[in-house]
C-alpha cells in the first residue's frame, strides 16, 4: 500500500521556503532571491521514496497585504494551511515571536493539523546554544509535534526533515507520477525563472512590481524551444530602468534567464523579451487574473 502526505511551508518572507522546497525536492522548482515575497503562488514539490509521496506545498511569505495581489497571497497561505497532514513552520533562530509568526501560529492552531517547527539558517549562529531559547520559546507558544534546526542554504538537516515528514503519510495512492517534481506548467515555471532575473538584477520596489507573461512556448523539430516573453511593469521609468543603457540591462536579465531555462529544459532555448507598461497592474482583479495569479 502506498503513502501520502500534503505538507504545507509556511512562514514570514524571506526566512529561506523556497531554497527549503528546492532542497528537498532535490532540484530547483521555486524561484528563490535575496527580497522578500518572492514566492506569489502555491507551488508543490514532490518527493516520492519508495512507497511514499511527500507533496510539499511552498507558499508566499505571510505579510501585512498593500495591494490586491498582496491580498491574493496572503490568501494563498490561509488555504494552504488548511485540510493539510502536516505544517512545516519556518523561521529563523531568533528568540522572540514576532506578530507574523503569531498570525501564523493562529491558523495552525485553527487547522487542527500537526506541525513541526523548523529553524533555519542555523549556518548564521555563531553560538548553536543559543538555540535552545528559540526552542524554549516556540514550545511555549505552540506544541509542535517535532523540532528541527537546519539550513537549507547547505542542506544540513534536511534529510532528517524529510524521514520525520515521512511519518506523518497515510495510506492513500499518489497523487503524482513518481517521476514528476512539480506541479508547474513549463510555461509557468519559464515565467518565473524570468522573474528571478528581475529580482536579482533590479533594486527596491521595481522588481515587486512586475510580472511576466510567455505568450509564445514551442518547440522545433530540432528540439529548440522558441519562448517570447512580455515582462509588465508599473511605470514608464520602471520600464526605462529594466531595459537599461542601449538595453544592457534587459539583455543581462534575459541571458541569465536563458541558462536556467535551458537548464530546466535541458535543451535550447531561444528567448525573446518585450518589456510593456501596465499601470497599477497589482491592484487590478484582470490582470492579476490574467498573470497567471488565481
Amino acid at each position: 500500500m502506498s503513502k501520502t502526505a500534503m505538507i504545507t511551508i509556511a512562514g514570514r518572507p524571506n526566512v529561506g521556503k523556497s531554497t527549503l522546497m528546492n532542497r528537498l525536492v532535490g532540484e530547483k522548482i521555486a524561484i528563490v532571491s535575496n527580497k522578500p515575497q518572492t514566492t506569489r503562488n502555491r507551488i508543490s514539490g514532490i518527493v516520492t521514496r519508495e512507497d511514499t509521496q511527500l507533496v510539499f506545498i511552498d507558499t508566499p511569505g505571510f505579510h501585512k497585504p498593500r495591494t490586491k495581489l498582496g491580498d491574493y497571497m496572503v490568501n494563498i497561505v490561509r488555504e494552504s494551511v488548511a485540510d493539510v497532514d502536516l505544517i512545516l513552520l519556518l523561521v529563523e533562530p531568533i528568540a522572540n515571536i514576532g506578530p507574523q509568526e503569531e498570525a501564523l501560529l493562529a491558523q495552525i492552531r485553527a487547522s487542527g493539523a500537526p506541525a513541526i517547527l523548523v529553524i533555519n539558517k542555523i549556518d548564521t549562529l555563531t553560538d548553536k546554544e543559543s538555540l535552545l531559547s528559540v526552542i524554549a520559546t516556540y514550545s511555549e507558544a505552540f506544541e509542535f509535534e517535532a523540532v528541527i534546526p537546519i539550513s537549507a542554504r547547505y542542506k544540513d538537516g534536511v534529510e532528517g526533515l524529510l524521514n520525520a515528514c515521512e511519518k506523518f503519510a497515510v495510506d492513500s495512492p499518489f497523487f503524482f507520477p513518481e517521476d514528476v517534481t512539480s506541479d508547474q506548467p513549463e510555461r509557468q515555471v519559464m515565467a518565473e525563472i524570468i522573474r528571478e532575473k528581475l529580482l536579482w538584477n533590479l533594486d527596491r520596489e521595481i522588481p515587486h512590481g512586475t510580472a511576466v507573461e510567455i505568450t509564445k512556448f514551442s518547440e522545433r523539430d530540432s528540439g529548440v524551444i522558441d519562448i517570447d516573453a512580455t515582462i509588465y511593469c508599473e511605470k514608464q521609468s520602471h520600464k526605462g530602468i529594466i531595459i537599461g543603457k542601449n538595453g544592457a540591462m534587459l539583455k543581462k536579465i534575459s541571458s541569465d534567464a536563458r541558462k536556467d531555462c535551458e537548464r530546466f529544459m535541458g535543451t535550447k532555448v531561444f528567448l525573446q523579451t518585450w518589456v510593456k507598461v501596465k499601470e497599477n497592474w497589482r491592484d487590478s482583479d484582470f490582470l492579476i487574473r490574467n498573470f497567471g495569479y488565481e
